[in-house]
């Protein structure tokens, strides 16, 4: 189990820490094909090292805490459409080529400026500021077997999940100003409780 929570922190570590801006500023004076692949690379590394951290971690001797209750499969099964509403949400307002870098490999190889950073609160960001992180809270309470290894899994990720939210955030108010300090202070950050505002 320690193996567990060892690999678990120092994968969500790994991958906060290339997506701070220490790790930006130096990138961005690294410049050219180092600032092409930046965010392509930082995806490809998350999903290179997490499917084999999920296959261990699916593999490992559990222990079930025992029949999930009816009422609770029910709660789980709202758990995990609300997820289905906040990811699907999150792919009509989000900008999928700059998300995975494809957008900044393109102006790369046009000899262009990577595009900015921009934002704009529409969609499902009217009511939440982070649709696919909570959607994440969500889908890992949602998944069925709770067991000792899930539990601590799911545990750490949830933190992990603050965590991102947190230097994101930061990151967003330090391009972007008051005008998202005024949407922070107006919209919620992971609980969409003020629709129709």
């Amino acid at each position: 189990m320690l193996l567990l929570i060892i690999l678990w922190v120092g994968w969500c570590a790994v991958h906060s820490l290339l997506i701070t801006a220490t790790v930006r500023r130096w990138v961005e004076h690294r410049g050219g094909l180092w600032l092409g692949l930046y965010r392509i690379g930082y995806v490809v590394a998350a999903l290179g090292t997490l499917l084999p951290l999920l296959w261990y971690t699916a593999h490992l001797p559990q222990h079930p805490f025992g029949p999930v209750p009816l009422w609770l499969r029910g709660v789980q099964g709202l758990l995990f459409l609300y997820a289905l509403v906040l990811f699907g949400g999150g792919l009509r307002v989000y900008d999928l080529q700059t998300f995975l870098g494809l957008a900044q490999w393109r102006a790369y190889r046009a000899g262009q400026a990577s595009p900015p950073p921009t934002f704009q609160a529409r969609g499902i960001l009217r009511v939440v500021r982070h649709p696919w992180y909570s959607g994440g809270f969500a889908l890992l309470w949602a998944l069925p077997e709770l067991t000792d290894v899930t539990l601590v899994s799911r545990a750490i990720l949830s933190v992990y999940l603050v965590i991102g939210a947190l230097l994101e955030e930061r990151k967003m108010r330090a391009l972007l100003g008051e005008p998202y300090r005024a949407y922070c202070r107006n919209v919620p950050m992971f609980i969409p409780w003020k629709f129709g505002r």
